[in-house]
């Protein structure tokens, strides 16, 4: 994609990243080792080589905050530290406040219902968000087989469902070639037998 003009990350996201790793230093990846910052990384570099800006790229680092480390407390954190226009795309790419979270289903159709109309920048970040987690599903997948669905609240069916309608969503929000990339993964995803 070509750039119309350089992003240039600042201190801003300098601190940003810092209190993304202070959140999440202690979490990992569900049912693995991995530690959880790696996935704000992998999204957070999918935004910026999709051209997004600093704002994005902010929002991206601290997408998962509200979610998993203090909801709308974090929230009002990262709009006062980084402000509205970032805290408004952190919110967008969030679906709970509390822990525990909500039933899977309800919150993932609120979800599908928000993003539908939620601006492009917070349609950019969720688009990255999601493709990270799919690769990550399809790797997993290779490595455990089947068992990788016992660590997700919708199993796969249900998780296969949200991406489905995700890319329904993402298909008629977005020309990034994100979308595309997304649905090849999805498609390798179901294609996965279920020896692997």
């Amino acid at each position: 994609m070509a750039f119309k003009h350089p992003v240039r990350l600042t201190e801003r996201f300098q601190d940003a990243f810092g209190l993304a790793f202070a959140l999440h230093a202690q979490q990992k990846r569900k049912g693995t080792d991995i530690p959880y910052i790696s996935h704000l990384m992998g999204v957070t570099a999918l935004v910026l080589e999709d051209g997004g800006d600093e704002d994005q790229a902010i929002a991206a680092v601290l997408h998962d905050a509200v979610e998993d480390q203090g909801g709308l407390k974090t929230l009002e954190e990262i709009r006062q530290k980084f402000g509205q226009h970032v805290a408004e795309i952190v919110d967008g790419c969030s679906d709970a406040y509390t822990h525990p979270k909500p039933p899977w289903k309800p919150r993932k159709q609120a979800y599908l219902a928000i993003l539908g109309q939620a601006s492009p920048a917070i349609v950019r970040v969720s688009l990255a968000d999601k493709l990270h987690n799919a690769r990550s599903i399809y790797a997993d997948l290779q490595r455990n087989g089947w068992s990788t669905w016992k660590r997700f609240n919708g199993g796969r069916d249900g998780t296969l469902w949200y991406y489905r309608s995700l890319i329904h969503i993402f298909n008629e929000r977005s020309s990034s070639p994100m979308v595309a990339e997304l649905q090849r993964v999805v498609q390798a995803i179901e294609a996965t037998p279920e020896g692997k």
